[in-house]
């Protein structure tokens, strides 16, 4: 598949923690089998950093370094990316991911040939840089920002692309509006949902428009131990509550849970049982922790949802105060 150098692809970061995931990150763009248009790496609220990147790419055309014009979070730097780029499409790659070599081409070429889809999400493989994750059930990898058990293993019409590795038509933008700054991450505050809430207003607006998922486009994501710790998976799925939560006050109940019935009902059930065999029969203990991991993430992602309907409204204004109060309260 052939792309044509008509994509924009905006990173965002935010700490100097990641200064070389970043770079690498990048590197791995630039090093596509057909480059993109540009790379406009935006950096949120932190003028230290930007100066340094700023430096640092001063003589490679193809990367363009910005600030964060909007709210501080991914939201508004990714809208600053939109707001700065020259492409017929925009993708969007985490700071912490490498590209696969054809995962620009692939996506792009998606949108090139049939109009009727909005935009393509790609496989996401976690990169474990250090833990043990024999304890981690691969059916909650969405908690890291990868891939989960049970998503289409060939190329499918889906809700939502994942955030960290997506392309979509610029013209959906200037149709329907940018990301939402009042949902999504803001620095290590695991709130999220911000491209399914983009994902649901585009196809509302646009109800004969699809995305796609192609598995066989790729990106590695980066998944630090601190990730792989008890309380970040729970604080994970608590704030993935909250988020849906949020979601489902601005897009409906049916269309914000529609993909997470399926997943609750016949992915996690199997998840739960195969856990158990493997102690079982097996004597793998960590089978055990696998299935407690499932039921556990499963009752606090619940237990977030139902403290987020009691906080959020149907007002811009209070729901960004909801944020607010979740950010500071835990």
């Amino acid at each position: 598949m052939n792309g044509n150098g008509k994509t924009s692809v905006v990173v965002c970061a935010y700490t100097k923690n990641r200064w070389n995931d970043a770079l690498e990150a990048i590197v791995s763009l630039i090093n596509s089998d057909i480059p993109p248009l540009e790379i406009i790496l935006v950096i949120d609220h932190n003028t230290e950093l930007y100066n340094r990147f700023r430096l640092h790419f001063d003589t490679i055309d193809i990367v363009k370094v910005i600030e964060n014009q909007d709210v501080q979070g991914l939201s508004g730097a990714r809208n600053s990316g939109i707001m700065a780029s020259k492409g017929e499409y925009i993708g969007f790659l985490d700071d912490d991911a490498i590209a696969d070599p054809v995962w620009l081409s692939r996506m792009t070429t998606w949108c090139e040939e049939d109009e009727s889809i909005l935009g393509v999400g790609s496989k996401v493989d976690p990169i474990w840089v250090d833990g043990d994750v024999s304890w981690f059930p691969s059916e909650f990898n969405w908690t890291v920002g990868c891939t989960y058990n049970g998503m289409p293993e060939t190329p499918s019409a889906i809700r939502n692309p994942f955030g960290c590795s997506m392309v979509i038509r610029k013209s959906i933008f200037n149709l329907v509006g940018g990301f939402r700054t009042g949902t999504g991450r803001v620095g290590e505050v695991p709130l999220g949902c911000e491209e399914t809430e983009l994902s649901i207003r585009a196809q509302q607006r646009c109800p004969s428009m699809t995305f796609i998922f192609d598995p066989y486009a790729r990106i590695g994501h980066k998944v630090p131990g601190k990730r792989l710790t008890w309380s970040y998976f729970l604080s994970r799925c608590y704030h993935e509550g909250i988020s849906k939560a949020l979601l489902a006050r601005l897009v409906g109940a049916q269309d914000s849970l529609s993909a997470e019935k399926g997943y609750t009902l016949r992915v996690l059930p199997k998840g739960v049982v195969k856990g158990i065999v493997d102690f079982l029969f097996r004597f793998d203990f960590n089978g055990l922790a696998r299935a407690v991991a499932i039921v556990a993430g499963l009752f606090t992602t619940g237990f977030g949802y139902l403290v987020g309907l009691t906080k959020t409204t149907r007002s811009s204004a209070q729901q960004q105060a909801v944020i607010s109060d979740i950010t500071t309260s835990r």
